[in-house]
C-alpha cells in the first residue's frame, strides 16, 4: 500500500487520493546517493498545457502564505476541486488558464511566480515520490520530452536544491493521513445517505485544505484539524444511526 506523487509527461494517471496522482511506475527506485540525468531546456514547457498539477493541503498552505491570502481564497482563484474517483477524498488541482493555452496560472514568461512556494510535484520534477503506508519515502525518474542540455545530478543533491528534504516529514504525514482517511471515508460512504455524505465531504475539505491560517505553522493546525474532523465524522455517524432507528421504528 503506497502512494506516488508526480506527473507523467504526456500521459496523466487518474487522480484519486487527496493531492496524490496514481502513477504506474515503470522506472526503478533510486537511492539517495544514486546519479541520474535528464534533458531540460529551462523553457517552462513542463508548466504549459497542464491540467494534472495536484496540490496537497501543505502545498495550498505554502502558496497561501506566499500570497498572504486565506487558503480558500487561493483555491477558488487558482484551483479546481473534485472528489477522487477511487479514494472519495477531496482533490485540488491547479486550474490552467484557457486564455493562456492551458498554462499554469503562476507561469510568468518562462518562470514560476511562486517558485519558493511551488507545489511538491513541481519541485520534484522530473523525479516522482513514492510513500508507503509505513512512511518509507523513495524517488524515481519520470520520462521527459524536453530537449536542451543534459542535466546530471545525484538524487540527494537534486532534492536538497529544491528544499524537498525540509518538507519530507510533512509530506509523509499528509500521505499517511490520506491513506487512513481513504479507508474511513469508504466505510462511511457506504452507510451515509446523500445528505450526510455531502456534509462529510464539506468537513473533509475544511480539515484537509481550508481550515488553516497561513500566518501559523502548518503541522500543528493539521493535527488539530484531524482531531476536529474525527469528532465531526463521529457526529455524522451518530446522526445517521439515529435517523435509521427512527425510520425503522416508523416503518
Amino acid at each position: 500500500h503506497s502512494r506516488n506523487v508526480g506527473t507523467i509527461s504526456g500521459k496523466v494517471s487518474p487522480v484519486g487520493l487527496c493531492g496524490r496522482t496514481y502513477l504506474t511506475r515503470t522506472a526503478p527506485l533510486l537511492a539517495r546517493d544514486e546519479a541520474f540525468s535528464f534533458t531540460g531546456a529551462g523553457c517552462g514547457g513542463c508548466c504549459r498545457g497542464r491540467e494534472d498539477i495536484v496540490r496537497s493541503g501543505f502545498d495550498l498552505w505554502r502558496i497561501a502564505a506566499r500570497l498572504r491570502l486565506p487558503p480558500r481564497t487561493v483555491a477558488r482563484a487558482f484551483c479546481r476541486g473534485s472528489i477522487g474517483r477511487v479514494s472519495r477524498l477531496p482533490v485540488l488541482r491547479l486550474a490552467p488558464l484557457k486564455e493562456e493555452h492551458g498554462n499554469c496560472p503562476f507561469l510568468t514568461g518562462n518562470h514560476c511566480a511562486i517558485h519558493e512556494a511551488e507545489p511538491l510535484v513541481c519541485a520534484l520534477y522530473p523525479l516522482a515520490q513514492e510513500i508507503t503506508k509505513e512512511g518509507q519515502v523513495s524517488y524515481f525518474l519520470q520520462p521527459t520530452r524536453c530537449g536542451g542540455q543534459v542535466i546530471a545530478a545525484r538524487v540527494g543533491d537534486y532534492l536538497a536544491r529544491y528544499d524537498v528534504p525540509a518538507r519530507e516529514a510533512t509530506d509523509v504525514r499528509w500521505a499517511q493521513v490520506c491513506m487512513a482517511l481513504e479507508d474511513t471515508v469508504e466505510r462511511l460512504d457506504a452507510l451515509f445517505e446523500p445528505v450526510f455524505a455531502r456534509r462529510m465531504q464539506e468537513k473533509l475539505w475544511q480539515a484537509l485544505y481550508y481550515r488553516y491560517d497561513f500566518a501559523k505553522e502548518y503541522r500543528p493546525q493539521l493535527e488539530e484539524n484531524l482531531l476536529w474532523l474525527d469528532g465531526e465524522l463521529k457526529k455524522l455517524d451518530g446522526m445517521t444511526m439515529r435517523h435509521r432507528t427512527i425510520a425503522k421504528r416508523d416503518s
